[in-house]
């Protein structure tokens, strides 16, 4: 039962670290229900990477405020906002924030409203908002939301009732919104993250507490491995790990909880297990200090070590590229600059190769967050910075991150693949002016006629094609339409389709797990098959994408 009348700046955080561990616990769940089976940057991975950036800024300190706990989520989740869906979950907490200016502590009515705020600005940043999806789950639950609190204004219990109810049942129904839900017999992914973080929130306002939910959902499944090399977003310098025993003799299995959230607040990557005979901790954290002074009120500290791990990073980068260890001269602001998001070594050396000034890690397999884009951006020396995304769940985080800066003018090309990227930043002519380039580019990435091949992570239905997992699937121009058991035959089946009579040049591109010698094979094929049409064969590097084939 909820007691709570109101909610201060500490409820929201604690509501918002339950929410937060829920949607982690379930990521993988929320994956599944991607309709599509390609090995790409889920919904529920993305989500909860951005409500852990959320996370992170709420916990930077403590937020007696509602407004302040509230703005401090808003900021993280921006900063840390990934994919469509995590943009689309950072724009509801920006909205949220935006209702509760000057509120101390929240009433029912003030959070229904929040709610309705929230979605409406959720449903603006979309160009092209879908009913079916998270926008229409988070819409619905602010206009019942409301419903509720006009007839019963203080009543806490009752708004989160309708909140959790009014949430599932709108979600069951999605299918019937969108046909292709439908035909895969899921609801939607990210409908379902939203409910999860909301079910968070009611968890705690039930009395639950946040360290019981947390810790259910990090328990340890004995395959912890801190590998730093696959950190993607360095928000927290050092690693600090070390043992406590001896523990004190008031201490209780609780206070183990109670250290994992203080950890959780200071920290990220925070794995606390053991009993009270050893307790094993490890988090990655700016203030180390702090670290060990929580590890201290329980016990006796033992085989305490400190890593740094953006020394780690620059020392590894200097060992790759010793030659840019020597300090450059700061060159004057130039006119244009360029920003690619690309993942593989071949295509991050054609755009650099192409003019590109800086190239973000990530598209396919891991989406960049909007401070990842944006701290590219800023990095470029120029007035007006183009901005690339290559992947259809990027571009709305690029947008965003263009929102946020305001030194210069960012022009983001919408380009849905490193295909289209490419023939962009081929259209740039130095001497034309910002917006004549912007429309070449555009014009010039349109006209790119893309085919993919990789392989279905789950079994699924779509365009009525039967696929299992393990399957060699073809996209053309980002839709599944081909399946079969052989790369080769996928690849060749589906230039059939790609290639018309208007086609004149074939550029193959292949991946990390496909040999040179392979695609070479391939392209003489294509060059038989097409012989009107120029092919050209490419390293592209990009991982679990077997190739990537323009057709221009």
């Amino acid at each position: 039962m909820i007691q709570y009348k109101v909610i201060d700046g500490l409820l929201l955080r604690d509501m918002a670290m339950a929410g937060s561990a829920l949607l982690e616990k379930n990521r993988e769940a929320v994956d599944a229900l991607n309709v599509f089976p390609v090995p790409d940057g889920d919904t529920g991975t993305n989500m909860s990477l951005t409500m852990q950036s959320a996370i992170r800024e709420i916990n930077s300190r403590e937020f007696l405020r509602a407004d302040e706990a509230a703005s401090a989520l808003s900021k993280g989740a921006l900063k840390g906002a990934r994919g469509n869906s995590g943009v689309i979950t950072s724009q509801l907490l920006r909205g949220f924030a935006k209702s509760l200016k000057d509120v101390e502590k929240i009433t029912p009515v003030q959070f229904a409203q929040a709610l309705k705020v929230g979605a409406d600005l959720a449903y603006k940043a979309v160009m092209k908002p879908k009913e079916g999806t998270i926008l229409t789950v988070a819409r619905v639950v602010a206009e019942e939301a409301q419903k509720q609190v006009q007839k019963d204004p203080d009543n806490y219990e009752a708004l989160f009732d309708v909140i959790i109810k009014s949430g599932y049942a709108i979600l069951a129904q999605t299918p019937e919104m969108l046909p292709v839900l439908k035909q895969a017999n899921v609801v939607d992914s990210g409908g379902s993250g939203l409910m999860y973080i909301y079910s968070g929130y009611a968890a705690v306002l039930s009395g639950k507490s946040v360290e019981e939910i947390i810790a259910e959902a990090t328990q340890d499944d004995g395959t912890f491995v801190d590998d730093h090399d696959k950190i993607t977003d360095l928000h927290h310098k050092y690693c600090v790990k070390y043992s406590i025993i001896n523990v004190s003799e008031d201490s209780e299995e609780t206070d183990i909880d109670s250290l994992r959230r203080r950890l959780n607040r200071i920290g990220s990557y925070v794995h606390v297990d053991g009993d009270l005979s050893c307790i094993h901790v490890h988090v990655h954290t700016n203030h180390p200090g702090n670290a060990i002074e929580d590890g201290l009120e329980i016990g006796e500290v033992i085989d305490f070590r400190l890593e740094n791990i953006v020394e780690e990073r620059r020392r590894k980068e200097r060992e790759l590229h010793p030659e840019s260890a020597v300090e450059e001269k700061k060159e004057p602001e130039k006119e244009y600059g360029m920003v690619a998001v690309s993942l593989g070594d071949g295509f991050s050396q054609i755009f650099h190769d192409l003019g590109v000034d800086k190239v973000v890690e990530g598209g396919q397999t891991m989406n960049p967050s909007i401070e990842d884009i944006q701290g590219a951006i800023r990095q470029v020396n120029a007035r007006h910075v183009f901005v690339f995304p290559n992947n259809g769940n990027v571009i709305l985080a690029a947008q965003q991150a263009a929102s946020l800066t305001e030194d210069r003018k960012v022009y983001v090309v919408p380009t849905k693949n490193v295909a289209m990227g490419i023939a962009a930043a081929v259209a740039f002519q130095e001497d034309a002016a910002p917006e004549d380039n912007f429309r070449r580019m555009d014009e010039a990435s349109q006209h790119v006629k893309t085919g993919t091949v990789t392989y279905a992570v789950r079994d699924s239905e779509y365009n009525n094609i039967h696929i299992k997992q393990g399957d060699i699937i073809g996209l053309h121009n980002g839709q599944i339409e081909y399946s079969g058991k052989d790369v080769h035959d996928v690849a060749m089946q589906m230039m059939k389709a790609v290639v018309d009579e208007e086609s004149e040049l074939i550029t193959v591109y292949y991946g990390a797990d496909t040999n040179e010698a392979d695609a070479q094979a391939l392209a003489d094929e294509i060059g038989r098959e097409f012989p009107d049409c120029d092919v050209e064969c490419h390293r592209g590097g990009q991982p679990l994408y077997y190739y990537l084939i323009s057709v221009e």
